[in-house]
């Protein structure tokens, strides 16, 4: 793709210029119209804070990504952004969008989500009904995870997700790929939701602990809804 890209990041209050994910490389065009995944390891990116340095755990979350996002593609496309390209070659993804992401638009605060989407809680609602309906679990909630089109919310970041019919995890072989904001906020919910991060655990459990993990985001009562859909 012959667009010019830049290394995309959100600007969040009281932390300054902070990577837009720390799994993959985020890129943004200078117009603004089209945003990329790459599944790549770039230092300059993430300044030497990366968070996925095995090119086997890489090789999983990009693979993941395809897996569930074409899914979703396939069966609920008003739920997530327009594929351009997918570079297999380069493991880049490439959407279309309108403007930069629906936490950035909302200056990374909630109290400011209902400016740019009135209704974004019942469009959250219904795209994770979708993935349940689908018969899959996502751990990757962050509002940087949508973008706005036309008004709708789309959904992207679907590197963390599981079947159904998946094995028992072990939360531990996954902390190499949560912030440690994160971890902060889990340690504490694992232990009065009875986890223990040394064995395996229900992913229908693990999905829970997530939608806990994200009511510093999102509002008590949306992450609530969001789990009567799992239950």
């Amino acid at each position: 793709m012959k667009t010019r890209f830049d290394y995309y990041y959100n600007n969040v209050p009281n932390h300054g210029k902070c990577r837009n994910n720390l799994v993959y490389t985020s890129l943004i065009s200078h117009d603004k119209k089209t945003f990329c995944q790459w599944y790549y390891n770039d230092i300059n990116y993430h300044g030497g804070k990366n968070k996925v340095i095995d090119p086997q755990l890489m090789e999983d979350k990009w693979r993941r990504e395809l897996k569930f996002l074409l899914k979703m593609q396939k069966n609920f496309p008003q739920h997530v952004l327009k594929i351009i390209d997918i570079d297999y070659a380069s493991k880049k993804i490439y959407y279309q969008i309108q403007d930069v992401d629906f936490w950035e638009l909302s200056r990374c605060s909630p109290s400011n989500y209902s400016n740019i989407v009135p209704n974004w809680d019942k469009q959250l609602l219904e795209i994770t009904q979708s993935h349940y309906t689908l018969n899959f679990f996502k751990f990757s909630l962050h509002p940087s995870s949508y973008f706005v089109i036309d008004g709708k919310l789309k959904s992207i970041n679907y590197f963390f997700c599981y079947s159904f019919l998946e094995p028992d995890l072990k939360i531990k072989n996954i902390f190499s790929h949560i912030s440690e904001n994160r971890l902060n906020k889990l340690i504490p919910l694992m232990k009065r939701m009875d986890i223990d991060f040394t064995k395996p655990e229900p992913l229908h459990k693990i999905q829970m602990l997530a939608f806990e993990t994200f009511k510093t985001d999102f509002p008590d009562y949306i992450m609530d809804k969001a789990k009567e859909i799992y239950v």
